[in-house]
């Protein structure tokens, strides 16, 4: 049998400039006559052919930017410049190079990648094996072991690095398991498959870019992550600038919070959470409510303390749970929303069936011990202990994979 012959896959390498005109010419010497040659001669050792290219978006820089990367792409054929008709921030110049990476270029895959060699070229094969190995997205990390932020740094650039992304990371991912996966958010060296990813969004208009600045890093890597890219992240040891000024302003940390605190805030998850934080507020107030209203009533029939708070809010959060029950289908889930009535029933019974674990048993039992322990006075502390520690949890579950399932 005839061996098949593998397909040569592409990728751009994107650079945005604006006034680089000292760096640029020998950024693409050392890409285009050591890294991709080195690449081709199969030094790095992946496992397939790559068709490299590299793509300048200048700004139109007023000191002679473009102008040098013309005189470098009529010795390297592949090198391209697209000049921007306005100036309109790092994140519409990556969205513009996307576009026409994948129209005139043929991209597979984009790199983003800086014009100054603050990221070293021998990181761009490594990049490449990730994605041979089947991932999606690859960012390079200065937060993992062999990564590191340059030593010449000052003190409130190391705390802006390290602390700013921390935060972040923290306000668009936590508590789950993005947050431990993405170390370094806001890096700007990645790669990414565009099958599926990168031709899935609308490159022609940036009105729904939250910034045009640093922080469009943030809105790429989250919406990246939600459309299910293989993601993971390789060592990034970050080099120093040695000509002219860095483009960080100060308003860059500002940025970067906006936009973080904009994407977790509007994104459809966090929403719909919010509303089923919101319901299950109301509940909250229907059992606490209650519970003292039934305790109260309960007490001349049975003394005894843990028995009688046991029943009392096994009362108060079956009130709880029509509650919840309908305010969710109205408006948490509205969606989903069940409207036939025989749906109605049989889903309100599931619902019930599956709240006496998560919305009665369980904390009755927790509020019955407690009180039983501590005495009668902690039963609100122990409530608040049952519902934040055990029902809320259980509930967000059981109503998305169960009850309001998408179809």
């Amino acid at each position: 049998m005839a061996r098949l012959k593998k397909t040569l896959s592409t990728a751009v390498i994107v650079i945005p400039t604006y006034n680089e005109a000292n760096t640029i010419g020998r950024t693409l010497d050392v890409l285009c006559t050591q890294t991709i040659p080195e690449i081709n001669q199969g030094k790095h050792g992946l496992s397939q052919p790559w068709l490299l290219k590299i793509l300048v978006v200048d700004a139109n820089s007023p000191d002679g930017t473009g102008q040098k990367v013309e005189a470098k792409a009529k010795i390297y054929q592949n090198v391209s410049l697209l000049t921007e008709t306005s100036k309109d921030g790092i994140g519409a110049a990556y969205y513009k190079g996307f576009q026409y990476a994948i129209q005139k270029l043929g991209a597979d895959f984009v790199f983003e990648f800086d014009s100054d060699l603050q990221h070293p070229p021998s990181t761009i094969p490594l990049l490449l094996a990730k994605v041979e190995a089947g991932y999606d997205y690859v960012i390079g990390s200065r937060k993992i072991k062999g990564g590191s932020i340059p030593k010449g740094w000052g003190f409130k650039r190391v705390l802006f690095s390290e602390l700013g992304g921390f935060v972040a990371r923290f306000i668009m991912f936590f508590p789950f398991k993005n947050f431990w996966r993405v170390t370094d958010p806001t890096t700007g060296l990645k790669i990414t498959r565009v099958r599926g990813f990168i031709d899935q969004m609308d490159l022609s208009d940036f009105s729904h870019l939250y910034s045009r600045s640093f922080g469009y890093k943030l809105q790429l890597l989250f919406e990246t992550l939600k459309m299910g890219a293989r993601f993971t992240e390789i060592p990034l040891q970050f080099q120093i600038r040695t000509t002219d000024e860095s483009k960080i302003e100060a308003k860059t940390a500002k940025d970067i919070f906006r936009v973080a605190f904009l994407l977790r805030r509007n994104d459809e998850f966090t929403k719909k959470f919010i509303k089923f934080g919101l319901v299950g507020g109301v509940g909250f107030v229907i059992n606490l409510v209650g519970l003292n209203v039934f305790s109260r009533f309960l007490t001349p029939v049975i003394p005894a303390v843990g028995l009688r708070n046991s029943i009392a809010n096994t009362l108060a959060s079956e009130l709880s749970i029509i509650s919840n029950f309908t305010f969710n289908n109205a408006w948490t889930f509205k969606s989903q929303q069940i409207t036939a009535i025989t749906d109605i029933i049989s889903k309100f019974v599931a619902f019930n069936l599956s709240s006496l674990v998560g919305g009665v048993l369980v904390p009755a039992l927790i509020v019955g011990a407690g009180t039983h322990f501590f005495g009668d006075q902690s039963k609100n502390i122990f409530l608040v202990i049952a519902i934040l520690g055990f029902t809320i949890p259980y509930n967000w579950t059981v109503y998305n994979r169960v009850i309001w399932k998408k179809k």
